[in-house]
């Protein structure tokens, strides 16, 4: 079979970056206090180019910024010559040359042919995952930070005017419950999450639950109470705590979501890209639909070009009902241009003509 005209492959370059962090980013596994990552560009052979973002977070599984640019420098050598429109095939091979531990990789070269493909065929990304909806709505992650620190972030948020807030857990129940308490009390409208990054047992999750109920909070959904193997605890604290459970760390790929489908060990996964690549998360959001288990949609720490590729995946899918997309609001300067998260925690997409609508800046 031979490739549409001028859809070839003709070359895939990729290039470190660092952005600075406004503000550490502290999460149970450990803090990030700027950031490295890697941008992609695939360029067809009709002189369409795509962009595409690797930003692993070593705290959470391992994967770090050199190791995401080598396998993204061998991998894409496969890509040359190859057919660019033949989309779901390239993105197969990646499965098969990038192993499950270079999700950055696999999501910074799906990312590029993707937006290439799709910017080549004249039509926004979303429209590639369905065209549901133009857009979605984001909460805003307060870290684990002091009480005092909390509050001020969260006077920061309700001012950016989101209502839904994560906060980050999974150090200690009783200093957790006083920086959850300390955002509940800034704003009786806000929506609260929490994510403990697997940073806590059963036990202790259940604790910081039966603390937060002695004050009065109600929290909407608790993200990876347990430890990443620990399903079994992952339901336990959804049957004794009697709160939604949403998957992260527990769901690495597709094995794992038709698992906890199975399972129903949760009512949530958490998406991520830079977990598993899109291909992977396409199919995961597909076996979580057919299951009836809820979708998130999360990120790393990302530029607007990741996170704007992310909210095409979760507003052209459409159903998303937890949106977890704001890490760009961290970086002091993003790298990019084009679309930006706005007030409301909003990525409106109904202006992208063209594939993501991000590109790096040089």
């Amino acid at each position: 079979m031979t490739s549409a005209a001028g859809a070839e492959i003709a070359e895939v370059e990729a290039r470190p970056f660092r952005a600075e962090l406004s503000a550490s980013f502290e999460i149970a596994g450990g803090a990030a206090h700027e950031h490295a990552g890697a941008f992609v560009r695939v360029r067809l052979k009709d002189g369409t180019a795509g962009h595409g973002e690797a930003s692993p977070l070593e705290a959470f599984n391992g994967e770090t910024a050199a190791g995401a640019l080598s396998a993204i420098r061998r991998a894409g050598k496969s890509w040359l010559g190859r057919d660019g429109a033949a989309w779901r095939p390239r993105l197969e091979e990646l499965e098969d040359l990038l192993p499950h531990g270079a999700g950055a990789a696999r999501a910074a070269l799906g990312m590029a042919l993707l937006d290439a493909w799709s910017r080549r065929a004249g039509l926004p990304l979303r429209s590639l995952f369905g065209g549901a909806e133009t857009r979605v709505v984001s909460d805003v992650t307060v870290t684990i930070l002091p009480a005092d620190a909390a509050a001020e972030a969260a006077r920061r948020i309700r001012a950016f005017g989101v209502r839904t807030v994560k906060i980050k857990v999974g150090k200690d129940p009783e200093s957790d419950a006083a920086r959850v308490a300390a955002v509940a009390a800034v704003d009786p409208r806000f929506t609260l999450t929490l994510d403990a990054n697997q940073g806590y047992e059963p036990r202790e999750s259940l604790q910081l639950l039966r603390l937060l109920k002695k004050r009065g909070l109600r929290i909407a959904m608790f993200e990876q109470p347990a430890r990443g193997p620990d399903w079994d605890g992952l339901a336990r604290v959804a049957r004794l705590g009697g709160v939604p459970v949403a998957a992260d760390e527990s769901l690495r790929g597709r094995a794992d979501a038709l698992g906890l489908a199975r399972s129903r060990a949760v009512s949530v996964i958490n998406l991520k890209l830079m977990k598993m690549g899109l291909l992977e998360a396409w199919d995961c959001a597909l076996i979580a639909r057919a299951s009836g288990l809820g979708l998130m949609i999360g990120g790393m720490i990302e530029t607007s070009l990741a996170m704007a590729c992310a909210a095409h995946f979760a507003a052209g899918f459409g159903g998303f009902g937890v949106v977890d997309l704001d890490t760009p609001l961290w970086l002091k300067r993003d790298p990019t241009r084009g679309l930006r998260l706005r007030r409301g925690g909003v990525y409106d997409l109904s202006s992208v003509r063209l594939g993501i609508g991000v590109t790096p800046t040089e």
